[in-house]
């Protein structure tokens, strides 16, 4: 009776994953040197100069920006943090045995988001102006 080699199998499903990350380096790498041979290199004055969206710069570099706009951006990735916890904990909660646990630790996740969000609309963030 012939018994596998159990440490050969192992490394060979593992040397076909090794074997796409060289190729993807590799093609990685030959496309950026390909645009380094092919690019045109003619610096002027005008390319040099700091760019953005098509308006020359005018005025110093310093800018101030609206804070508010990162609140945005932070709640909404609590609420997406939220979703993605919610539905892995939705298929669990149908497993025999795992219900009233699994209840639980969802509640003490929901009353953390809860107590978040009061907080921000109790600092006004939540407020559109």
């Amino acid at each position: 009776m012939h018994v596998p080699n159990v440490a050969a199998s192992y490394y060979q499903s593992y040397s076909v994953v090794g074997l796409l990350a060289v190729v993807g380096v590799l093609f990685v790498a030959v496309a950026f040197g390909a645009g380094r041979l092919l690019r045109p290199v003619v610096p002027t004055p005008e390319k040099l100069l700091t760019y953005e969206c098509g308006v020359d710069p005018v005025g110093e570099g310093w800018a101030h920006t609206q804070v508010r706009y990162y609140v945005y951006a932070f709640l909404y990735v609590i609420f997406a943090v939220d979703s993605i916890f919610l539905f892995p904990w939705a298929t669990v909660f149908a497993a025999p045995g795992y219900g009233a646990t699994t209840l639980v630790e969802m509640f003490i996740f929901l009353g953390f988001l809860t107590v978040g969000l009061l907080y921000a609309y109790k600092k006004g963030v939540l407020t559109w102006t």
